[in-house]
């Protein structure tokens, strides 16, 4: 499914622009704590735009995959979800965002069990 592969550039697209955006323009600007933080929004949002495109791709192939079709809107939702509260935690440092962080990795969790899942399904 293109859509996948859309969001997935996407994403790596805005991983880069973020993790340069935090080296420059935050550099300074936060303690280290919230760039610790930032750093790890910038990382996973990368990792999951990975994802994204390996599912596009896989979804290619298999394009009646329900498993990894909902792999890939756990992935995005996941990636909203845990790196945006990141993002917003580190500059706002408004701290109930943690609570949605673990969402967001739970749906990370839950979208590779349904790559494995597929996997095993379909080779």
């Amino acid at each position: 499914m293109k859509i996948f592969i859309i969001l997935g550039a996407i994403n790596a697209f805005l991983s880069v622009a973020l993790g340069a955006f935090g080296a420059h323009g935050l550099e300074g600007k936060l303690e280290p704590k919230y760039m610790d933080i930032w750093e790890k929004a910038v990382k996973y949002q990368m990792f999951h735009a990975t994802g994204l495109l390996i599912v596009g791709i896989l979804l290619g192939k298999f394009p009646a995959s329900s498993l990894l079709n909902w792999s890939g809107w756990l992935m995005f939702i996941g990636t909203v979800l845990f790196a945006g509260s990141l993002y917003v935690l580190a500059v706002t440092r408004i701290s109930v965002l943690g609570a949605i962080t673990p969402l967001g990795g739970v749906s990370f969790l839950v979208a590779w069990a349904l790559i494995v899942v597929a996997a095993v399904k379909l080779f």
